[in-house]
């Protein structure tokens, strides 16, 4: 929904009040207010200000940049696997040297590494998805 309002009188001075949800056209002497119910929205100025709420375990809730670092965590593209502590099972890595689509995974107790999916050569891994 849009509501426009078009003043004429000169000069006038607008000023929003987003704590009460109120407009208030000032024309010098003469302040006219105006009480809404609609909701001001404040525009976003960065992706920390956009609230994502959380979806089918993907990534938390929080704001877009929080979600975009989750999900960059899960897919990688390179040259050299990845390491590190954000590693979980079920990332995806596409090894550029050898055009392979890995998975990681469990390959025996306690023990994770990349292993190919799909290649362009027709090489693939059986998963069960029983692990993750």
């Amino acid at each position: 929904m849009s509501i426009s309002i078009t003043v004429t009188e000169v000069p006038t001075y607008v000023t929003v009040n987003e704590t009460n949800n109120t407009i208030t056209l000032n024309q010098s002497d003469n302040p006219i207010s105006v009480q809404t119910s609609l909701q001001l929205v404040k525009q976003p100025t960065n992706t920390d200000d956009v609230s994502v709420a959380s979806y089918g375990g993907i990534f938390p809730g929080g704001n877009l940049t929080n979600a975009l670092e989750v999900l960059a965590d899960q897919f990688y593209r390179g040259t050299s696997a990845p390491t590190g502590s954000n590693l979980g099972e079920g990332d995806l890595w596409y090894d550029t040297d050898d055009d392979q689509l890995k998975v990681y995974r469990e390959t025996s107790t306690n023990t994770f590494e990349f292993v190919p999916l799909a290649s362009a050569t027709g090489t693939m891994d059986n998963l069960d998805g029983g692990g993750f």
